[in-house]
């Protein structure tokens, strides 16, 4: 029998949804579960049947035919970190400005001269190293992106940014609901400053979120979860190597943005006991920019750079990490994530080949530096030309 497919509902561009209307797609197609006709018969139902099912589902905490329906909101001014947060959980699409592409301007006056200061280093460097070699790769204009996505590990990971962010009726309503909870959480169990911008962002953020027509408190969880993001365990994390991994490793702040937004893997991260920094490898030979950039970074320590260094904890299935491969590694991807992927795919498949495990083959073709595009099940549609991207040999 063939499959048949019609459109039920849609997104519309400028269209904000009643919550009438979410709650009536919710209350429909928890009907098809029992479906005893056609849909066509269901959507056409009294509207006071709908009601009576729509009431029935959220208090029995059946709630899933409430993710059906999805809103697209518009954050201006939400901090980076906040951004994180609502990107570490599920359900859910993302597009945000970024700072790879754009000039960061929302910066306190310190982080504004020292972020224009690297900007320049940055250029002088990349240009130094790369652009006669590979002019056509090399253009200004890369150049001018590729200091910023260096110079950017300076600003605040408290940085206002905007995003565009689509989500479920549900879990807009969970997502509140636990930021709520963190909130709480926050007052009777850190002192950190970092926890205190932490809590001001989150609370920010529920105010916006209560503005809006669509919180249910019958929608709320009822799971006793709890926000993704940052892990509050204090025991050392147990590496496992197998079908399904577990790794922790040093990366800074604008690495986890990047890493997280796949959603196919899980991550969480904890501070570390002393402040690290990440240096870019383009300076990092260079002992007296090496020097300069640490001290500038220890400069905006209060501040909580996106260049700070956490421990982050990777898990997922071996078939995620190698579509991660596919996505990373690549001389267009941050090199920083770039190069975890690559050390994260070694780890397991070395210790995967010390159990003799079946996977080990399956992983082998992508344990190694080189790029995606050397992978043999990966078509490149871009070619770079730039010889030491596609090695995995690249500085920048």
């Amino acid at each position: 029998m063939d499959i048949q497919v019609k459109v039920v509902a849609s997104t519309k561009v400028g269209y904000e949804a009643p919550k009438e209307e979410l709650d009536r797609l919710g209350g429909l197609t928890a009907g098809v579960c029992y479906l005893p006709d056609t849909t066509e018969k269901l959507f056409s139902e009294p509207a006071e049947k709908t009601e009576r099912r729509i009431n029935l589902t959220k208090n029995g905490g059946h709630h899933s035919p409430f993710d059906h329906g999805y809103i697209t909101l518009e954050f201006v001014g939400i901090p980076k970190i906040i951004a994180m947060t609502i990107n570490n959980e599920k359900m859910y699409t993302t597009s945000e400005k970024s700072a790879r592409y754009k000039v960061m301007k929302d910066v306190d006056e310190q982080e504004k001269e020292l972020y224009n200061k690297w900007m320049e280093i940055f250029k002088t460097e990349i240009a130094k190293k790369y652009q006669a070699t590979y002019p056509n790769y090399f253009t200004d204009k890369k150049i001018i992106k590729l200091a910023q996505e260096n110079a950017r590990y300076l600003t605040s990971v408290f940085t206002p940014t905007t995003m565009e962010y689509t989500v479920s009726y549900r879990q807009l309503n969970i997502l509140y609901s636990l930021v709520k909870k963190e909130i709480e959480r926050i007052k009777t169990e850190e002192t950190s400053l970092f926890y205190q911008k932490y809590s001001e962002g989150l609370q920010n953020f529920a105010n916006a979120l209560e503005t809006l027509p669509y919180l249910d408190e019958k929608l709320f969880d009822r799971k006793s979860r709890s926000l993704s993001l940052i892990d509050h365990r204090t025991t050392p994390i147990i590496k496992q190597y197998g079908d399904v991994y577990q790794v922790a490793y040093k990366a800074s702040f604008a690495q986890l943005a990047q890493a997280h937004r796949h959603r196919s893997l899980n991550y969480r991260f904890r501070f570390l006991k002393d402040n690290e920094f990440y240096i870019p490898p383009i300076i990092k030979d260079n002992q007296t920019l090496a020097l300069s950039w640490c001290d500038d970074c220890k400069k905006l320590a209060d501040t909580y750079p996106q260049g700070l260094l956490v421990e982050v904890i990777e898990s997922g299935t071996l078939e995620n990490l190698i579509l991660k491969a596919k996505e990373r590694k690549c001389s267009a991807a941050q090199l920083e994530i770039d190069n975890q992927t690559t050390a994260t795919i070694m780890e397991v498949y070395e210790n995967l080949k010390k159990e003799n495990h079946p996977a080990t083959e399956t992983l082998k073709p992508y344990a190694k530096k080189s790029s995606r595009c050397t992978f043999g099940d990966y078509t490149c549609t871009e070619p770079c030309g730039f010889k030491e991207g596609i090695t995995g040999e690249r500085l920048i």
